[in-house]
């Protein structure tokens, strides 16, 4: 590789990671004009089409990407998402599958984009499940889209709400614990764990997740709803 291939691969390489995706996409376009065979430059410009909307050169990028590298994950990932968001849901559920298979006997660590897109793919099936009342199940989707994105709250807020329809109360104000520690202002989790509260006969706590909603959002009328119904004051 000549040197001007290589300073025009980092300079592509890291326009991408800060997201400079106009810039990045001439740069990484110039490279495959010169060579055709890094796998992670198609796979770059894959995320960048999906991130434009240009869900055809997306699914095209990504294929190229796994044509060069077939135990490329990250690319496998992408292009089962682009796959979804095309409405080629067989070619989806194929492609994950042997991705997943791979990344199980390869442990590596997962493209964010990908592993963001998967996890909300298992949520938006939780919710299928907890329309449904198949609780179990929408908590096994959750609990798969969490070992992917932990930090996700309003997935795990989800999953709060599931155990609590299920009848575990304990396991929802975990889960609603361990969101409003890592993000107290994030009032949904809040609301609902006082709702949980309230439903345990505890009350007094219920109240004060309430307030706790108020102390942040003063015009919130779900928490000025519930505490009308116990009969409790704002502050």
């Amino acid at each position: 590789m000549d040197d001007r291939l290589k300073q025009l691969l980092t300079q592509g390489r890291d326009l991408y990671q800060n997201r400079e995706y106009e810039r990045a996409e001439k740069i990484l376009n110039e490279v495959l004009r010169e060579n055709r065979g890094f796998a992670d430059v198609f796979n770059m410009l894959g995320v960048i089409y999906h991130d434009m909307g240009r869900f055809t050169q997306a699914k095209e990028s990504f294929e190229q990407a796994i044509a060069i590298n077939p135990n490329y994950t990250e690319a496998a990932l992408n292009l089962a998402v682009t796959y979804n968001d095309l409405g080629q849901y067989r070619e989806a559920k194929e492609v994950y599958a042997k991705a997943m298979a791979h990344s199980r006997a390869h442990p590596r660590s997962l493209d964010p984009f990908a592993k963001g897109k998967i996890a909300n793919m298992h949520a938006d099936l939780g919710d299928a499940y907890q329309g449904i009342g198949f609780y179990a199940e929408a908590v096994r989707e959750y609990g798969q889209a969490l070992a992917l994105c932990p930090t996700f709250i309003d997935i795990r807020t989800k999953l709060a709400n599931t155990y609590r329809d299920m009848g575990d109360p304990d396991a929802a104000m975990r889960e609603y614990r361990e969101v409003i520690q890592s993000n107290p202002s994030y009032l949904p989790a809040r609301l609902q764990l006082g709702v949980t509260l309230y439903s345990a006969k505890r009350n007094d706590e219920a109240i004060a997740e309430w307030r706790a909603v108020l102390a942040v959002d003063p015009n919130n009328k779900n928490a000025q709803m519930y505490l009308k119904m116990v009969g409790a004051t704002p502050a």
